[in-house]
């Protein structure tokens, strides 16, 4: 895996993206994930997952996502609650590390990636990240025209 340097989002974007609603937000990172992640992940880390509050911060553009495991599902979840794990990176890097061009190791020991909280409950999502072969969201998929394809068939 190649590594890159931090790249930002424009800071008009950053402001603007920052103003959206959380909530709404995390229903739809919960489905993505739903759809994305949840057939890659052992039922071992689904177990561990269940019943914790999980946040996702993406720092460049002030977004902050909260959400559950259940087991079955990951399911979007409102407040500003304490959660057991808060992972935090900035969107380029967070979108590296899903399409498999980045090492979740090489992020956290640069500071990139940072995770706080549960420190055992890290290292299972740190290591599922990490046995997974295939690359969960690959960006020409959801291009407008292949998203269209697929929800044809």
């Amino acid at each position: 895996m190649q590594t890159s340097s931090a790249v930002l989002l424009p800071a008009p974007l950053a402001a603007m993206l920052s103003r959206l609603p959380a909530y709404p937000g995390s229903v739809l990172l919960a489905g993505l994930l739903n759809r994305l992640l949840l057939p890659h992940l052992p039922e071992d880390v689904r177990a561990h997952l269940r019943n914790k509050r999980l946040r996702i911060h993406v720092r460049d553009a002030g977004l902050t996502f909260d959400f559950t495991g259940q087991g079955h599902r990951f399911a979007a979840i409102a407040g500003a609650a304490p959660s057991d794990l808060t992972i935090s990176a900035n969107a380029q890097d967070f979108l590296r590390l899903a399409q498999r061009l980045e090492d979740p190791d090489t992020l956290f020991f640069n500071r990139r990636l940072l995770m706080e909280g549960d420190t055992e409950l890290g290292l299972v999502v740190k290591n599922a990240l990490d046995a997974m072969e295939a690359p969960v969201f690959q960006l020409p998929s959801w291009l407008p025209r292949p998203l269209a394809d697929r929800f044809r068939s």
